[in-house]
């Protein structure tokens, strides 16, 4: 970028705060084409004077030194120029948190000039994809969660492709007469309405239904995957945009609550097996077809129990309510006793509860069941301990039913796991032997033990990546739907525990982001979260070593490799976070907006001070999706912090070359502060994996630091939500009174 335009903001206290004149002299040095301040940039008077400015100078480039790139984006964006612009934030990281005409802050508002300007520099336009993309969107799954996808995607005016494994669709609540009430007045059982539901499907005519049908391979990238079907529809090369998983839930395997008694007695039965009951007309014993007398069903079989399932499925409550409801009207002689530990009943639920309750005799109690087992008279002994009035006691019934959980249908985790660990010792280990055992290994768990469903062709393996227990990896707080797939999107019981209700509303959420990515990868544009952003990564691929940091490192499946394990890039799957550039020693990966070089060259514009001035440098390399909001609420709030601090937005911790540590200590700086997402299933990084990876990375930093007798605390990795401004400050403190206690870079004057 070689005609860069400075411009500087003086409204929002900015002029008040700081000496503007003295940055035109920072900006004529760095090689600014024209400087012009105003007191309102965001103005449309602002606008036109930067407009007018920029194209009288031939600008191929805008510095904005005014407010947080995270504000005024409509009226100063210039999205729809062909014009790159850095944004400097003066307001939220001068004027709003340090003294005003103080000598620091001084400092400070040049240096983030320097700092932009030298950035700036370094960047260029982003390439274009120029692809062919389609439009209809893959719908694996035809129960409730996938026939309201196929749906709403065919209402969107996509072509749909819905691919069912049975000979019918209707998945779980195709075995189902009555479903829980969704309607007011919310006292009773109604009909199932999925015969109504399949009949709209197949009348739909931008609905393709492919049953008794699976998914052979799925090749390509969003926009452009390439699926093959087999089974009664076998076609090859199916042009697809997007894709959503609504593959449901199997019931949990009850044959393991043996402590339940559901292998020792034909009389235990399931709620799923309760229900074919209803089904067929009645319910009988199934050791000697008598009807039962008193019927107990027992909650959380299996759920919210560290040895089976530690999470609650949602529906089981419900689903009983149910079962008590249509008993209580098929067979008024039977006695049904609850035994829960929570009902759990949301909502309008609350209504169908008491309904229960009322009218149809049930006995409901609190407890643990400490027992299963026989009575000795042929019927069954159900021994709990009653946690209301804390005494124990023992139900006997003629027929035990378990509220079993649900497990997603999604493909093996574990299997999966262990195969790419085999895979990656194959490649990477020290001895031939060592390979050749693990590919042996690998080579025998390749079909995951026949689980497969999606059958991607990446290299990081053929279906979705998945939590413990088989869920679907994701943002589940941010991003609910996606998977570290791009362009692939889980609905209903396979993407979390949900009740039918929620299932169709599921498969709406995720029908609507599968539309939306194809209309992004027709722009040339990423998904979540970096939405809109047009920069694809280049690869100088002369100076790749095939080290395989990249390929492995990336979350979400991007990268593939040839056969000599040269890295091959996907355009549309790559999410723009940046994972690639921080994990490559040889930094041969660069974005138009975001390159090893561009932030380096920000590290060295900062001037740092000689050692006897007593002003010591700190650099904070702050993620763009938690921790630099946090900050600006900070600011916003006005919350003050030391203005030592030089702060430099990054993509992703993950996103963070250690080549940049090196840059800071070597410039003089006296620490490095690195804050970033927090990471883990309960409050995952935006990119999954970034926070997790920039740790790992930074403690052999740190020992290198060890090494070389330069204090490991002058580098500090930081975990932190976008919530916890308050801690910002704090931290920025405390890590100062770290670097004057292990006192001035040695490097300082060097």
């Amino acid at each position: 970028m070689e005609n860069v335009g400075a411009f500087v903001c003086t409204g929002c206290d900015i002029g008040e705060a700081i000496d503007v004149a003295e940055l035109e002299e920072i900006c004529d040095d760095g090689g600014a084409k024209t400087f012009v301040t105003h007191a309102c940039l965001c103005s449309p008077e602002g606008v036109a004077a930067i407009q007018e400015s920029a194209e009288s100078e031939g600008c191929d480039g805008l510095m904005l030194a005014a407010c947080s790139a995270r504000c005024k984006r409509a009226e100063i964006g210039f999205d729809d120029s062909d014009l790159i612009v850095e944004r400097v934030p003066l307001r939220e990281q001068v004027v709003w948190p340090q003294e005003p005409q103080h000598e620091d802050t001084q400092m400070l508002a040049e240096d983030m000039v320097r700092m932009g300007l030298a950035r700036i520099s370094k960047l260029g336009p982003p390439l274009p994809i120029d692809e062919t993309i389609e439009s209809a969107v893959l719908v694996l799954g035809g129960g409730l969660a996938g026939m309201n996808a196929a749906l709403a995607a065919a209402g969107m005016h996509h072509p749909v492709v819905l691919v069912e494994e049975k000979e019918e669709l209707g998945g779980y609540l195709a075995g189902t007469t009555h479903v829980v009430p969704e309607a007011p007045p919310y006292d009773a059982p109604h009909l199932n309405t999925l015969p109504g539901l399949i009949a709209e499907v197949r009348a739909e005519e931008r609905i393709r239904v492919c049953t008794g049908t699976t998914v052979e391979q799925i090749s390509g990238q969003p926009g452009q995957f390439q699926v093959s079907l087999k089974g009664e529809v076998s076609e090859q090369g199916i042009g697809i945009g997007a894709i959503v998983q609504a593959t449901g839930a199997l019931p949990y395997d009850a044959s393991r609550l043996t402590e339940l008694g559901y292998a020792e007695s034909a009389d235990v039965v399931t709620t799923h097996e309760m229900e074919a009951m209803l089904k067929n007309g009645g319910v009988r014993r199934p050791s000697n077809g008598e009807t039962p007398r008193r019927i107990v069903f027992l909650q959380c079989a299996g759920s919210r129990d560290a040895a089976h399932l530690p999470y609650c499925s949602s529906e089981c409550c419900a689903t009983t309510l149910k079962l008590v409801s249509r008993l209580g009207e098929l067979c008024p002689e039977s006695e049904s006793v609850v035994v829960y530990r929570d009902m759990r009943a949301p909502g309008q639920l609350e209504h169908f509860y008491e309904s229960v309750q009322e009218n149809s005799g049930c006995i409901f109690t609190r407890g643990d069941v400490t027992s299963v087992g026989s009575n000795g008279n042929g019927r069954i002994a159900v021994a709990l301990h009653e946690s209301l009035i804390g005494r124990d006691m023992v139900l006997d019934a003629d027929l035990v039913v378990l509220a079993t959980g649900m497990v997603p249908r999604s493909a093996d985790g574990e299997a999966i796991r262990a195969y790419l660990d085999a895979k990656a010792r194959s490649e990477t280990s020290d001895s031939e032997v060592q390979r050749a055992e693990a590919a042996k290994v690998a080579e025998g768990l390749k079909d995951h033990e026949g689980t497969e469903i999606l059958n991607l062709s990446y290299r990081q393996g053929p279906d979705l990546p998945v939590l413990g227990y088989n869920f679907p990896d994701s943002h589940y707080i941010c991003f609910p739907y996606e998977s570290r797939r791009t362009g692939v999107y889980a609905a209903g019981t396979v993407r979390a525990p949900m009740d039918a209700a929620q299932a169709a509303e599921d498969g709406w959420g995720a029908a609507m982001k599968a539309v939306q990515c194809i209309a992004a990868s027709e722009r040339g544009e990423a998904v979540h979260p970096r939405a809109g952003d047009r920069s694809i990564a280049d690869f100088a691929l002369q100076r790749c070593t095939q080290c395989k940091r990249c390929t492995e490192e990336c979350p979400f499946g991007t990268l593939d490799e040839d056969e000599k394990g040269t890295p091959q890039y996907n355009a549309l799957r790559c999410r723009r976070c940046g994972i690639c550039l921080g994990a490559c020693p040889e930094r041969i990966i660069s974005f138009p907006e975001y390159t090893v070089d561009a932030v380096a060259s920000m590290i060295k514009a900062v001037e740092v001070p000689d050692e006897e001035d007593e002003k010591p440098r700190i650099l904070a390399f702050m993620c763009e999706n938690d921790a630099l909001p946090a900050l600006e609420e900070a600011a916003k709030r006005g919350l003050k912090w030391n203005p030592w601090i030089r702060v430099i937005p990054v993509r992703c911790l993950g996103a963070v070359n250690t080549v940049w540590i090196a840059d800071s200590l070597s410039s003089g700086f006296d620490g490095v502060m690195l804050f970033g997402c927090r990471r883990g299933d309960d409050y995952q990084c935006h990119y999954i994996k970034g926070s997790e990876l920039a740790a790992d990375r930074m403690g052999n930093v740190q020992e290198t630091l060890d090494r070389l007798a330069l204090e490991s605390e002058r580098l500090k990795v930081i975990e932190i939500g976008r919530d916890e401004f308050q801690r910002v400050p704090e931290l920025f403190e405390e890590f100062a009174e770290t670097i004057e206690e292990v006192g001035p870079n040695p490097y300082k004057d060097f």
